[in-house]
């Protein structure tokens, strides 16, 4: 299997280091990178022994890749997923799946109208089987009825958030082809912070929540049988890095109402990182999330019903455990941990809080043209 790689900066190359240790085991190979920071490009080809591409649709014209790796920011998820499905290529996409909830919809759609596509979407965690097991467990009752789920995900900086640092070696116009990764958004002069640290600017990244959240709601998506939530609301700031020229808050908390009856709490800050339990709380009993799966504990008034339990996780958030996955579902029809309407449910939440912090507004989701509104 013949792999193209598109987007070799950190995380791309995280993907690439697995790709090398998996070349003998599963039979794949790179054959081509792409970046548009050449000196990415070089040390890809280097670490690979891939062939560098400077245009992304280079890589789809190959008739020899097989599949692609999209690691671009998420501003380009959308259109490089689309070229990809139209190439007859199978897809292997970053989180979150796409930009927005509009684009969401269209690559899944997209999707369901091209079998012969496989698309993975980069939730590792959904290699762990902590969360279908958990499903199983609900849906015979184990917990009873669901009322409330949380989960975090926080961190810690000292001067400030989410930084990268600033290659002195980026020359755009030169080895940086900086109007190429502005791509569909607004245009605007070279600013080496938006390049490195795209995260923190709402252009580029919805932040914490697409790149945090999506990890932890889709957890709870796939635990609970959910899909799209009813309503959802968003608050937080910048409330320790004040003076950050980051657009993205320090600190988002949402709460997403499902029309079970459910509601789904989503915690995280970037000065403090101070852990929360990742529970399920029933009427019956409470699952608890833990490092090894999970364990059911009954609740004090239902100790007599109620049967505790403990699971013991096969799988893990990795790397090479996803792309193996997408590797059996082309070779051999595997289910997908991750397939493009788990990656759908997961943006269109977050993407929901997104738009309540930032208009300050709750949003509702309308099911008949599948969007959010303001209410």
């Amino acid at each position: 299997m013949r792999i193209g790689v598109i987007g070799c900066g950190g995380q791309g190359t995280a993907h690439m280091r697995t790709l090398v240790k998996m070349r003998d085991s599963d039979n794949i190979d790179v054959l081509n990178v792409c970046d548009i920071f050449t000196k990415r490009a070089e040390a890809a080809a280097q670490l690979t022994g891939g062939k560098v591409v400077k245009d992304y649709r280079r890589v789809l014209d190959n008739k020899d890749v097989d599949y692609v790796l999209i690691a671009s920011p998420e501003h380009w998820h959308y259109q490089m997923t689309m070229d990809a499905i139209a190439a007859g290529k199978h897809i292997y996409c970053e989180k979150p799946m796409t930009y927005s909830i509009e684009q969401s919809r269209r690559v899944a759609e997209r999707v369901a109208a091209t079998p012969k596509v496989k698309m993975q979407v980069g939730v590792q965690g959904m290699s762990d089987d902590s969360y279908e097991t958990a499903n199983r467990y609900i849906k015979e009752g184990a917990l009873g009825t669901v009322v409330l789920a949380q989960i975090d995900y926080s961190r810690n900086y000292l001067d400030d958030f989410w930084v990268n640092r600033v290659d002195p070696d980026a020359r755009p116009g030169e080895n940086l082809d900086w109007n190429a990764f502005l791509g569909p958004a607004r245009k605007r002069p070279f600013d080496p912070d938006r390049f490195f640290s795209w995260r923190r600017y709402w252009d580029y990244s919805g932040g914490i929540a697409t790149d945090l959240f999506i990890h932890r709601v889709t957890r709870i998506i796939k635990s609970l049988g959910l899909t799209f939530p009813d309503r959802v609301a968003a608050t937080g700031g910048k409330f320790e890095f004040r003076e950050s020229p980051a657009e993205i808050p320090d600190t988002l908390n949402m709460l997403l109402d499902y029309p079970k009856g459910l509601t789904v709490q989503l915690i995280s800050s970037m000065a403090n990182d101070t852990p929360v339990d990742h529970l399920i709380r029933g009427h019956k009993a409470t699952l608890k999330f833990t490092a090894t799966g999970f364990e059911i504990v009954p609740q004090r008034a239902f100790a007599k019903e109620a049967q505790p339990a403990t699971h013991k996780k096969t799988g893990a958030e990795e790397l090479d455990l996803h792309h193996r996955n997408l590797l059996n579902a082309i070779r051999r029809n595997e289910a997908l941990r991750c397939d493009a309407n788990l990656g759908y449910y997961g943006v269109v939440a977050t993407e929901m809080g997104n738009l309540s912090y930032r208009k300050r507004k709750y949003m509702k989701w309308d099911a008949a043209k599948q969007r959010a509104v303001a209410v």
